[in-house]
């Protein structure tokens, strides 16, 4: 008995250090960031951005709050105003970075495409503060985002769905949605 568990401890360990010794000439797998780019896949989910209109320069948010419903990591605060006809303005859009989980509900349920989880993988800071994104910052981070587009146009992967029938997508979803640079460009 006693044998056989000397027999069994060996061979496992044998076992372990033959492993070891294998992987130890293989090349890693692990990115040594920042000194080695990493790469950015198209279904990656970074930083959120607010599409700007290219029409009037603003959010194209219409304060639907569908995102703030569907979020489940409550990171997404949206407050508006009503006219008297009732249709909503958006006041402030906050977004709070270290709560999201980028799971791309948010995305996902936009009628609009108004948010973005943008491909900006890159971004870091030292306090909790520049994690907080208002509409200001959002829009911002939209405007940084395509810079990087020299073809005019960004067509988001939720904007498209995939598998839904026409008729079950949103008025502007149905008309393909695309977002013209150039006119962002033209304003500034």
């Amino acid at each position: 008995m006693r044998r056989k568990l000397y027999y069994i401890l060996f061979k496992d360990l044998l076992g372990g250090l033959l492993i070891t010794l294998k992987t130890l000439f293989k090349k890693p797998v692990t990115v040594q960031y920042p000194r080695e780019s990493v790469k950015i896949y198209p279904s990656f989910r970074g930083r959120h951005a607010l599409v700007r209109d290219p029409e009037t320069g603003l959010s194209k948010c219409v304060a639907c709050l569908k995102c703030v419903q569907v979020c489940p990591s409550r990171c997404i605060k949206v407050t508006y105003e009503e006219d008297v006809n009732g249709a909503r303005k958006l006041l402030n859009y906050e977004l709070e970075a270290l709560r999201c989980i980028y799971c791309g509900y948010c995305e996902e349920v936009c009628p609009v495409g108004a948010i973005v989880l943008t491909e900006w993988f890159e971004y870091s800071d030292t306090n909790r503060e520049s994690f907080l994104f208002d509409r200001e910052r959002l829009l911002l981070n939209w405007d940084e985002f395509v810079k990087k587009y020299t073809n005019n146009v960004y067509t988001n992967k939720f904007w498209d769905l995939r598998g839904v029938p026409e008729v079950n997508k949103p008025a502007l979803k149905r008309l393909g949605i695309q977002v013209n640079l150039q006119v962002l460009k033209d304003r500034g």
